[in-house]
């Protein structure tokens, strides 16, 4: 049995975790960042700074709810792309530091990949081939795996992703950031047909994502209308532009999984947290003798749990970083 104790900076949340290569939790603390909400989104050297004055307290007492100390641990792993590129040299600065003093393995993951990866906790008995959809922040990607270490990336989005949409809606709605909760919270009971809103990219054989018109046509609607109508209406409105949002996640996901013969979707990242694609994904790939495994709703949100289970396989296969490895805010899906 081997710990890894891991850091996750990519943006607004400090992150330590620490895992046995069972996927176990052990530790999984989480220090978030309110100062950002008065600017309506993560200001980037704010995160920074905090990061730096939070991260060795957090991971103090990661190693104290696990029981352990410095020299139990076996490696280190932190996420290194992609995000707010201040924020994650934070993270990659002190996990390069343990690695070094302890002289113990790097492993480096990608935000993205953890994400899938956080599957893992609460399924660990998971095994590819799958499909991931991963919806995370400005990222919106659908991923074919054959193994834990070979995928490939077979959609994504072509301008804005689902989560910057659910943002954009609610600033148009004057709800809050970040909007993703709140517009679920408020489509509860509200109806899917109150607006009538397009379907980004509706044919058949294409497996891309694109929100850049629909965010245009949810500013247009909110704009022709009067303000006490939008108020009386609020969770209709909400409703149809959830809807809006989720069912090319759905519909694509289900499809390719069906053209490629594969029996598992893996939701991954913040938007994966949503009720209306949860269940909705959940019941109509069931209909066609398809799987659908999430994350539990913590995990869904960054947190160093995901990394540390992203890491394992790395880990496990000898996979490890050189010392001089470099952050960068490059998108997308990668093994690092």
């Amino acid at each position: 049995m081997s710990f890894i104790l891991a850091f996750e900076s990519s943006c607004d949340d400090t992150s330590v975790a620490i895992l046995d290569t069972d996927y176990k939790v052990l530790a999984n603390l989480i220090s978030s960042q309110p100062q950002h909400q008065e600017f309506g989104g993560v200001l980037p050297e704010l995160a920074s700074r905090l990061h730096m004055k939070n991260i060795m307290h957090l991971s103090e007492m990661a190693l104290s709810k696990a029981g352990l100390t410095l020299q139990d641990i076996d490696a280190v792993a932190v996420s290194i792309n992609p995000g707010l590129i201040g924020s994650l040299i934070v993270g990659l600065a002190f996990a390069k530091s343990l690695a070094w003093s302890l002289q113990i393995p790097l492993v480096t993951v990608n935000h993205l990949l953890s994400h899938i990866f956080a599957n893992y906790i609460d399924h660990p008995q998971l095994e590819p081939p799958f499909l991931a959809l991963v919806v995370s922040g400005g990222h919106t990607e659908l991923v074919h795996f054959r193994t834990d270490t070979e995928f490939e990336i077979l959609g994504k989005t072509l301008d804005d992703a689902a989560g910057e949409t659910f943002d954009k809606a609610a600033k148009l709605l004057g709800l809050g950031f970040p909007g993703g909760p709140i517009i679920d919270k408020l489509s509860r009971n509200g109806n899917t047909q109150f607006v009538k809103l397009p379907n980004p990219l509706p044919q058949k054989d294409n497996f891309n994502f694109s929100y850049s018109g629909l965010k245009t046509a949810i500013r247009n609607y909110i704009q022709d209308q009067d303000e006490a109508f939008v108020q009386e209406n609020l969770g209709d409105i909400a409703a149809s532009i959830q809807a809006a949002i989720v069912e090319p996640l759905i519909s694509k996901s289900i499809r390719k999984a069906k053209a490629l013969s594969l029996s598992k979707i893996l939701l991954a990242g913040g938007v994966a947290a949503n009720s209306a694609l949860r269940a909705g994904m959940t019941e109509r790939a069931a209909r066609q003798g398809i799987t659908v495994h999430c994350p539990s709703l913590m995990l869904c949100m960054d947190n160093a749990a995901m990394v540390a289970a992203a890491a394992i396989p790395k880990f496990k296969a000898g996979l490890f970083s050189p010392l001089s490895v470099n952050a960068n805010s490059i998108k997308g899906t990668k093994l690092l």
